[in-house]
Formats: C-alpha cells, structure tokens, sequence
C-alpha cells in the first residue's frame, strides 16, 4: 500500500492538531505538530528575554537560531510525541496562553520559517506523514496527495482554547482568550512570509458543529481514496 502525505491547515483552535494525531494513529503514520516547533522557538526567545510585551529583538532571536534543537520524542503514556527544547521536555511549558501570545510574531520571521520549513521537509521525505500548521499545504509540501483546511468561528475556537485552558489549571479569562484568537487570525492571516491561506486543492472542513468523531471519519475516508488511488 503506497504512503501519502497529508496536510491539514487552518486557524488556530481548530482542533488540527487533535484530529491529526488520531489521523495518524489510524492509518499508523507519523504525526508532526509544526505549530509545537513554532512555540518552542517563542518560548526560547521568552525565557532569554528576546521577545515580551512591548520588546521584540529580532535580529538577537535570529542570530541564535543554530542555538535550538527541536525534537519529538513518543511517550507511550501520553499516546503521542512529545516536544524537547535542547533536550528537555517543554510540552506543558509550551501550551500557555503566554507563549500563545507570541507564536505569530515569532513565525513572522522569515529566519524562522525558513529554518523550521526546511527539518519540516526532511520529515516528510518518506512520505507516510500527517503535518499540521498554517502553511503545510502551501510551502512546506505544496504537492501534498490530501490537504485539509480547518475553519470555525472565533468564538467557537475561543470556547474551545478557554475550556481546555482552564482544564490544564490556568486562570485567564474568555475575552483574554478571544483576544488572543482574533489577535493571532490577523497576523497569521496578514504576514508576508508564508500567510495563512487555503491552498487552491484544499478541502475545507468548518467544524463548528462537528464532533471530532465525524471529522476524523470524513478525513479518514478521503486518505483512504488517495492511497487506494
């Protein structure tokens, strides 16, 4: 049975990165979470004081890029591949509402994406993978056999990253959250480098009213008639 790249962009909130590691659980293929990357790199700049609130020192955080070593590594008692910064764990360092705030600003950096884009496509070289980001699709493997792009509102995705925030113990509020969502749809949507945009051969899926369940059975039904093709 012949392997098949997969990619499955969208906005934040989405779900993407849910569906697509039960996607490639399914068809038992590799799962990268490129939004993960992106935020480990925010998260470096944020604890060397490269980036905050009313500072961003670009030219420092690219200078130091050879400086960052992503990489994933399974935990079995997780289910899935975890996020290592210079060899330690970060994944629940990562997934804050701070670090959330400067991931955009972060991935504006044509340094940044060109880097991360590139150990992205040495991923994929053997096909057999399930990459989810912004601009998978479009950049990273334009010639993708099935693209996805994930949409809802943004304030069924700011009920959804409020929820799941609170779930892991922080204290924030919705609007916060709202804010962040909206803030993060207009950068992504607006940069110059790699915008977020649906691919011309993408097929969208609006799940505002869908339930993870039946997102994952149309996405699987549509592999499946790539790799049976």
């Amino acid at each position: 049975m012949s392997k098949i790249i997969i990619a499955i962009d969208g906005f934040s909130s989405t779900g993407k990165s849910t569906i697509a590691k039960q996607l490639a659980n399914a068809l038992d293929y590799i799962y990268v979470d490129t939004g993960a990357m992106y935020r480990a790199v925010a998260y470096f700049a944020l604890k060397r004081n490269l980036i905050g609130d009313d500072f961003f020192k670009e030219d420092e955080l690219v200078n130091r890029l050879e400086d960052i070593s992503i990489k994933f590594k399974f935990n079995k008692a997780v289910g899935f591949a975890e996020v290592y910064l210079n060899g330690i764990n970060i994944e629940a360092d990562i997934r804050t509402l701070r670090v959330s705030k400067f991931v955009s600003p972060v991935a504006t950096l044509s340094a940044v994406r060109s880097k991360l884009v590139e150990q992205q496509q040495l991923m994929g070289k053997d096909k057999g993978i399930v990459m989810d980001g912004r601009d998978i699709g479009t950049v990273v493997f334009p010639d993708a056999e099935l693209k996805i792009f994930m949409t809802a509102s943004a304030e069924t995705r700011a009920k959804r990253r409020y929820k799941e925030l609170l779930d892991r113990g922080h204290k924030l509020s919705y609007e916060d959250v709202l804010e962040n969502v909206t803030t993060r749809d207009h950068i992504d949507s607006t940069r110059e480098d790699s915008p977020l945009v649906k691919a011309e051969d993408a097929i969208e899926i609006d799940n505002s009213d869908l339930t993870i369940k039946a997102q994952l059975k149309t996405i699987i039904n549509l592999a499946n008639q790539r790799i049976n093709a």
